[in-house]
């Protein structure tokens, strides 16, 4: 179960992999280099670092390609984060339309542009919408949470598997998660 204040108090992060993760362009090259390490939390901070230093060693030219390589000609490591598992499958669909439905209710006006399971703008999401005290917040974040969870993993597995820097990347982004999680206690009664 997620943790919406945790989920809240990482916002910053979810701004940050969000820009990474849409088509490189300068400001982003330089969020890259801003990006302090010392306001990192220590699981997300090594995968960070490996990121930066991997696209440091690159030009933009070679970021666009990498980044046009890997997301846009590859079907297993696309950022739409439901189309591994269903491709376009009526199931997909659905669950397009019930995260829609949840990015309206938190009042994110979609643009006809963008699936709704773009990681980029997922991430935009939880950086931006006013989800913390709303009364569905917990079954909305739920549903992108599950969805996010979902989709990072093979995306993960796929940017593994091919040596890619963004790989670094969205392992910090699925570290981020393990924060966000609830912590249940358990008590044990003496009898």
């Amino acid at each position: 179960m997620i943790d919406l204040v945790k989920l809240d108090e990482h916002r910053e992060l979810f701004g940050f992999f969000a820009g990474q993760l849409v088509y490189p362009d300068k400001e982003t090259f330089g969020l890259i280099r801003e990006s302090g390490e010392d306001v990192l939390p220590p699981a997300i901070m090594t995968p960070v670092t490996r990121y930066r230093e991997q696209m440091l060693a690159l030009s933009m030219e070679e970021i666009e390609e990498l980044y046009v390589d890997t997301f846009d000609f590859e079907k297993s490591s696309t950022l739409y984060m439901t189309y591994s598992k269903y491709e376009d499958s009526k199931d997909r669909g659905q669950l397009l339309t019930s995260l829609k439905a949840v990015y309206e209710m938190f009042g994110l006006e979609m643009e006809d542009r963008e699936l709704p399971d773009f990681l980029p703008l997922m991430l935009e999401f939880l950086y931006a919408a006013d989800w913390l005290n709303h009364p569905h917040g917990e079954t909305g974040m739920l549903t992108v949470i599950t969805i996010l969870e979902d989709g990072t993993f093979q995306l993960m597995k796929s940017l593994e598997s091919k040596g890619n820097p963004y790989y670094e990347l969205v392992k910090a982004l699925r570290e981020t998660f393990k924060l966000c999680l609830s912590q249940e206690v358990k008590i044990h009664e003496s009898v």
